[in-house]
C-alpha cells in the first residue's frame, strides 16, 4: 500500500503523484493541513515536519526520491 501525506501547494508532492499515476500505482493522499490526525501521524512515522512524506507498505520516504521510490515499488 502506497500512502502520500501532502499540502495542496507542494511541487514535490504534485511530482509524486503524477509518477505513482503514470506508473499504474494506486495512492492514498491525505492533506496534512486540513487533518491534524494525519499531520500527527506524519510526524510520528518520519520525525519530519516536510512533506512530501511517501510510505510504502512500512518504508517511509520523506521527499520524492524517484530512484528510491522506483526500486521500493519495483519499478525499473
Amino acid at each position: 500500500m502506497v500512502k502520500i501525506y501532502s499540502t495542496p501547494y507542494c511541487v514535490y508532492c504534485k511530482m509524486a503523484k503524477e509518477f505513482f499515476k503514470k506508473n499504474n500505482v494506486a495512492y492514498e493522499e491525505v492533506d496534512v493541513i486540513t487533518d491534524d490526525k494525519f499531520l500527527d501521524e506524519m510526524v510520528e512515522k518520519s520525525h519530519q515536519m516536510g512533506v512530501p512524506v511517501i510510505d510504502i507498505d512500512g518504508e517511509i520516504f520523506v521527499g520524492f526520491n524517484r530512484p528510491d521510490i522506483e526500486k521500493a515499488l519495483k519499478i525499473s
